[in-house]
């Protein structure tokens, strides 16, 4: 009877020890899920975000978005950009006058012109500083000590600030987390609001699977299947397919 009894507390122990582990688990399972997914998802977004000002410049200089990520790679890789150095600004008194931007940009331009016809400057600065002083238009608008200059910047410096290189710039196009996959792109450079005017969009997705697909299988179906009820996409996305909404991503 004693080893009876023993054994029966010996195996109700063995249960309670079970069951509290069980209770622990459910308890911090999610816990530790969350945790994690918040901590990979700063960089897939990061990610998104830098492919999003890729796209956006593509577009800018293109008119179009890609969904090729060798092309948006290309391009950050070997395309300029152009950027325009501004100094001086128009006066209200001028603006009132009719003298804009494009107009005060063409009389200097002019007078460029016409001053490297007669002789050559050792420097824009020596340019600028003849037009400014002897140029009659642009002396009669007042615009002495107002430039601008377009110039060519290296493409990955000038929109990352550094963050970046050509070795390194290749990883904007991968997913954190997922041993190498790509971001799912897709492009509509087709689409017209309903007034008819044609606005290119563009969709760069990272499904949940892709960077939390070796957490918890039971975590990662419970979180899919609560985004799909609620008509949201399971995963990280900037930009729209189907609507502009001005490149945004679903966090924000």
């Amino acid at each position: 009877m004693k080893t009876t009894r023993n054994i029966v507390i010996c195996l109700l122990s063995i249960a309670a020890v079970v069951m509290a582990y069980f209770c622990v688990t459910s308890v911090t399972t999610p816990i530790k899920f969350e945790n994690t997914r918040a901590e990979r998802e700063v960089a897939v977004i990061k990610n998104l975000v830098d492919l999003r000002t890729a796209e956006v410049e593509y577009n800018h200089q293109k008119g179009v978005f890609t969904a090729s990520t060798d092309t948006l790679l290309m391009f950050l890789k070997t395309a300029p950009k152009k950027e325009v150095l501004k100094e001086g600004s128009l006066t209200d008194k001028q603006l009132e006058a009719g003298l804009t931007e494009p107009k005060a940009v063409k009389i200097l331009n002019e007078a460029k012109k016409k001053a490297l016809k007669k002789g050559e400057f050792a420097d824009n600065d020596a340019l600028y500083a003849y037009i400014w002083e002897n140029d009659k238009d642009v002396v009669s608008n007042g615009l002495a000590g107002f430039r601008r200059d377009t110039i060519e910047l290296n493409m990955i410096q000038a929109l990352y600030k550094g963050a970046y290189d050509e070795k390194s710039i290749d990883q904007i196009v991968n997913i954190p987390y997922s041993e190498g996959k790509k971001f799912e792109i897709e492009v509509n450079n087709d689409y017209k609001t309903s007034q008819g005017i044609r606005v290119p969009l563009f969709e760069a997705r990272a499904p949940f699977e892709s960077y939390l697909g070796d957490l918890n299988k039971q975590e990662l179906v419970n979180l899919i299947d609560k985004e799909t009820k609620l008509d949201h996409y399971a995963g990280l996305k900037v930009g729209d397919i189907y609507a502009p909404n001005n490149n945004a991503g679903n966090w924000e």
